[in-house]
C-alpha cells in the first residue's frame, strides 16, 4: 500500500522516527484542498499513544479538507543544515501517513489539548488549565491516527551513526 523506500541505507527505524516526531516542535498536515491542489499547512503538533494531535479553529480550510477526505500526510524536519563546500545537506525528516477526525467528545478533546499544552507550556500548569478553560469552545482538536511512518536522513548522518555502533 505504502511505497518502499529506494535509499534502504538512510531509512529511519521506526524508534528513530518517534524520537523525530516526540522532539519536534512544528510539522507540515498535508490534504486534499479545494478544486483538487494539496493544501500543506504548517502547525504545531504534540506526538502521545502513536498518535498526533493539533488545534485549530472551529472552521477552516483543513476541516473542510479533513471532512472530504481523511487521508493526509504530515512531516516533520529534524535536521537541515546546508553543507555549501559538499553541495548538499545534512538532512533528517519523518512523514506520517493517516487519517484525520476531528476529536466530538469532549473529554478526549480536553485530553489532547492537555497534551499539547503541556508539551509547549510544561512549567505553566495552572496557567494552562485556565487557557483551556477560556479557549475550550473556540478550539477543535485534531487527532491523526498513524498507519504508516518513513523516515529518512542524509547519507552522511547514516555514515556517522554507523561509525558510532
Amino acid at each position: 500500500m505504502f511505497r518502499e523506500m529506494r535509499r534502504h541505507r538512510q531509512a529511519l527505524t521506526e524508534a528513530e522516527c518517534i524520537a523525530v516526531l516526540e522532539c519536534g516542535t512544528s510539522g507540515v498536515l498535508a490534504v486534499s484542498g479545494d478544486d483538487g491542489y494539496p493544501y500543506a499547512v504548517p502547525l504545531s503538533y504534540v506526538y502521545a499513544d502513536g498518535k498526533l494531535y493539533f488545534h485549530c479553529a472551529v472552521e477552516g480550510h483543513k476541516l473542510d479538507a479533513i471532512a472530504r477526505n481523511e487521508k493526509v500526510s504530515f512531516c516533520v524536519i529534524d535536521k537541515d543544515r546546508v553543507v555549501p563546500e559538499e553541495y548538499t545537506t545534512y538532512f533528517r525528516s519523518v512523514i506520517a501517513f493517516g487519517t484525520a477526525r476531528v476529536l466530538e467528545q469532549p473529554e478526549e478533546k480536553r485530553h489532547a489539548l492537555e497534551l499539547l499544552a503541556e508539551k509547549y507550556s510544561p512549567e505553566q500548569g495552572e496557567g494552562r488549565r485556565q487557557e483551556i478553560d477560556r479557549c475550550f469552545p473556540r478550539v477543535c482538536m485534531v487527532e491523526l491516527s498513524i498507519q504508516h511512518l518513513s523516515g529518512k536522513q542524509a547519507k552522511e548522518l547514516s555514515a556517522y551513526q554507523s561509525q558510532q555502533e
